[in-house]
């Protein structure tokens, strides 16, 4: 039986204030449309034209139709209008390359982790899974600070979309303050997720000095006990106070920061006043996002499905976890689908490789049904 796809679509709630800033970015870009820099990327020129084209007649659930979505309207308004180009290069081939099956030397985007631990056990997260949480099966650890600038190295210039999350949380590396020094000013699309549960001072002066685009706090309820219950182990009167902390540093200390704040939750059941936890939280953030709940946590158990429409991640993202290990998603969060690592491997050799191209034949065949977990996954 085909069971309800998981469409890793836009999930931010509505965003106020756009629409001058929205025509003043496209009367910008526009502008450049003629310069050097376009007539010689092909990609970019296609990008610009499929921009400039979008009219009220366009239908924005066609994944093929390129423009800007609010929350990319409000990142792009953060960058200085020098960037403005680069930025779009980056979000044509994250959104439109995957929906035309298209891929370029690199992922557009790379999320890497910097610990596979988490202090929290969220009813719908896979650290519920012993296989994975369990130090003595091995998934356990930290990033090393040489991998990380390896990783980084290869990346700059190259990539433009790095985010500092996956299956653990991120605050739980100690050395987290050096990874965010070391990609500093590297990259346009940077992004942070944590549950703001271990969130300090030295966390928060070295989030802001790093110049990332966006800081993500995971929350999926307003209040107690709901809160707990979703986040076990967690304490939302502790999250509340450092997320407070940090918008006090952040007001008085680095008042000309351009970076964006969200929180983003699970909608996993009907306890979730959604309005609420909207009104809630809008008071501590510029922005406020909900996605539907994906059995990330047992996927390997699931029924398989009938699903042929091939996952997009294949050509949006790639996954490295903290000992260097690749996967193509993090719904396979015990890596059964690849044996790739970045130690002493290119990148751009394993996006382009046997492992992805393979991966990629097999779902554009319409054949995920013959691959685990691909077979029990309803991401698309």
């Amino acid at each position: 039986m085909i069971k309800k796809v998981y469409d890793k679509s836009n999930s931010i709630l509505e965003l106020r204030g756009l629409v001058e800033k929205r025509q003043s970015i496209i009367d910008v870009i526009n502008s450049q449309k003629s310069s050097s820099i376009v007539k010689n990327d092909p990609l970019l020129k296609q990008a610009i034209s499929d921009l400039l084209s979008f009219g009220k007649d366009s239908d924005i659930h066609d994944k093929k139709v390129f423009y800007l979505r609010d929350h990319v309207v409000e990142e792009m308004s953060r960058l200085d209008v020098s960037q403005y180009l680069r930025y779009l290069r980056y979000r044509y081939s994250y959104e439109i390359y995957p929906a035309i099956k298209k891929t370029t030397n690199y992922p557009p985007l790379v999320q890497i982790e910097p610990a596979s631990i988490c202090n929290y056990r969220c009813v719908f997260c896979y650290q519920t899974d012993a296989r994975l949480s369990d130090k003595k099966n091995g998934h356990m650890g930290v990033m090393s600070l040489e991998l990380f600038k390896d990783i980084i190295d290869q990346l700059e210039g190259n990539v433009e979309g790095v985010t500092l999350a996956s299956r653990g949380e991120p605050t739980v590396n100690k050395r987290l303050g050096e990874f965010l020094q070391y990609m500093s000013g590297k990259f346009l699309a940077t992004k942070i997720n944590t549950n703001a549960y271990l969130l300090n001072e030295k966390i928060i002066h070295s989030i802001l000095e790093a110049d990332l685009q966006t800081l993500v706090f995971s929350a999926d309820a307003a209040s107690e006990p709901l809160y707990s219950k979703l986040r076990v182990n967690g304490d939302l009167e502790r999250v509340l106070k450092n997320i407070d902390k940090f918008h006090q540093i952040k007001e008085n200390q680095y008042p000309n920061s351009q970076l964006i704040t969200r929180v983003s939750g699970v909608r996993y059941n009907d306890q979730q006043n959604i309005k609420d936890m909207e009104g809630f939280w809008q008071e501590y953030v510029d922005q406020v996002a909900f996605v539907d709940y994906n059995p990330w946590e047992n996927v390997y158990d699931a029924d398989k499905n009938d699903i042929v429409t091939p996952c997009s991640d294949l050509w949006r993202r790639m996954f490295i976890w903290w000992d260097g290990k690749v996967a193509p998603c993090d719904v396979d969060y015990l890596t059964r689908l690849s044996n790739e690592t970045v130690i002493n491997n290119k990148i751009s050799e394993i996006w382009n490789g046997k492992m992805y191209t393979n991966l990629r034949n097999v779902h554009l065949k319409g054949a995920r049904y013959f691959k685990d977990p691909c077979s029990r996954c309803v991401v698309v």
